[in-house]
């Protein structure tokens, strides 16, 4: 299209870094054309039948060029680190918690003693609370992102994740302080919530909108990235520290570590966030007056539909993520009276089975978004919804220790590795999918918010609602909430539009 108005791309600039140069066609003539040089109002030639007017400089090329030469984008070294740090962070910081609560909070912050299983639903409830904030970060940070640009907000949003997630580290017990450690607990976890809320959708949109047109889904997979590296880190911190811990002493501080690690992880993400660059589409959008002055209005007026529509996307991954790394963890290692299902597993062998099938979602967040580039992001989500309903109905099985026995290895590596795969599936191509359903000026907003809310869908009470589901029913009502939840997601695909082609600069 550039081409077609008289643009050329500069061949020192064929990295597909997106800055172009400006230049007319020149016929028999050779009419000189440059910054300051502008075609004559009309020039008709006989020969050649050229008719040139200075609307075309102004409305066509003028524009073209002005649009083209706001598109100066970070390398992608900047874009990766930039983007998946974060996130990165962020899933860090919920496994941790998501680990913590199923095996040591319930000892640490409640009453384990009288009836253990009442005592992990109540930790698993203290999960829930950063959810229930997320919605809230999204409004708060989404509204700045859209008004002020998205690295500042993306700054801001990381340090008070941070600062949330070091202070757990640091708290007092239930034994020490009485009911005030819980107080507590809930607040740093609601402020964890609160920056997380405006975490996953700035970094979505740095990738996406530092994107060559043909690779956004590519881009918007690094964000995704975050969620295995983050989630490997922190199991593997959980692993390293249990090999040479006992449970007294992980009770006694070695809980504590990978909280107060996490402040490593920020600092680094933060120095690597000053350092880069605003996205060319909001700064496009401030040179053309675009921005509004309150997102959040025009997206609750304006695009209430592609919110709803983000929400029931997003919940089905949560659901899924949270069933495989959270819940079946208790499941797996936890006896029937605890809320488990008599698995046989240790603590540590069934960490090393996340760690090890975490690799299977990396892979398969790259590959969808690959083919969600060719084929489009409906097509592959659309898949990914129809598999997770025959893998709900049939994962129970492969956890039902009357069926399968103790310690079956074998068993629960299928149940997590084809999980994880359909995970990396639907979780890809979200990272471009959600902000093509908004316009730039409000795509903080709405982003941010259709995913924060699909928090509360699909994840806040995941591991609660699993655990009850599983210790009245078993574990294929289990398989029933999840196969729910995909067909929440597959209406939701079938009623959006394909975006793989859309304009992302308007």
């Amino acid at each position: 299209m550039l081409r077609s108005q008289g643009l050329r791309q500069n061949p020192a600039d064929g990295n597909g870094s997106g800055q172009y140069t400006a230049t007319t066609q020149r016929q028999n003539n050779n009419l000189p054309v440059g910054r300051n040089n502008r075609p004559p109002m009309r020039v008709n030639e006989s020969k050649t039948g050229v008719t040139m007017t200075a609307a075309v400089e102004e409305t066509g090329l003028g524009q073209a060029a002005g649009k083209a030469a706001t598109l100066v984008r970070d390398s992608v070294k900047t874009v990766i680190a930039a983007s998946m740090v974060g996130t990165a962070i962020e899933f860090y910081d919920f496994y941790a918690y998501g680990t913590a609560a199923a095996n040591y909070f319930p000892h640490i912050f409640f009453s384990a003693k009288d009836n253990p299983t009442v005592a992990l639903l109540m930790s698993l409830l203290t999960f829930a609370v950063a959810f229930i904030a997320r919605p809230l970060g999204s409004l708060i940070f989404g509204h700045f992102g859209d008004r002020m640009g998205r690295k500042t907000t993306l700054v801001v949003s990381l340090m008070t994740m941070g600062v949330g997630t070091f202070l757990i580290g640091c708290l007092p017990t239930y034994d020490q302080v009485g009911v005030g450690a819980v107080a507590i607990l809930c607040l740093l976890r609601f402020i964890q919530g609160i920056g997380l809320g405006g975490e996953w959708s700035g970094a979505a949109l740095v990738a996406t909108e530092n994107a060559p047109e043909d690779k956004r889904a590519l881009y918007g997979s690094f964000p995704e990235l975050g969620a295995p590296i983050g989630f490997f880190l922190s199991n593997g911190t959980y692993f390293v520290l249990e090999s040479f811990n006992n449970q007294d002493a992980m009770l006694a501080w070695g809980w504590r570590v990978p909280f107060l690690l996490s402040a490593i992880l920020v600092i680094v993400g933060l120095v690597i966030r000053v350092h880069m660059e605003e996205t060319p589409i909001f700064r496009m959008a401030q040179e053309q007056k675009k921005v509004v002055k309150s997102p959040l209005t025009e997206v609750f007026r304006k695009s209430w539909r592609q919110v709803l529509q983000a929400t029931f996307l997003v919940a089905v991954t949560y659901t899924l993520f949270y069933t495989l790394a959270t819940w079946s963890l208790a499941w797996g290692t936890k006896e029937q009276g605890e809320g488990g299902g008599n698995l046989g597993f240790t603590n540590q062998e069934y960490l090393l089975m996340l760690m090890i099938s975490i690799c299977v979602f990396a892979l398969f967040i790259v590959l969808s978004c690959l083919y969600a580039d060719k084929i489009g992001r409906r097509r592959v989500l659309t898949f990914s919804s129809c598999a997770l309903v025959v893998f709900a109905v049939l994962f129970p099985f492969l956890l039902d220790g009357g069926l399968v026995g103790q310690k079956n290895f074998f068993a629960n590596m299928v149940f997590l590795c084809v999980g994880f795969a359909l995970m990396g599936i639907a979780f890809g191509p979200i990272g471009a999918f959600l902000p093509e359903l908004f316009d730039a000026n409000v795509r903080y907003s709405g982003s941010g918010i259709g995913y924060n809310l699909a928090a509360i869908v699909g994840a806040a009470f995941v591991p609660t609602i699993a655990t009850w589901l599983s210790s009245h029913w078993g574990v294929h009502s289990v398989g029933l909430y999840l196969a729910v939840m995909a067909v929440c997601c597959l209406v939701s695909v079938l009623t959006c539009k394909e975006t793989k082609d859309v304009d992302f600069t308007k």
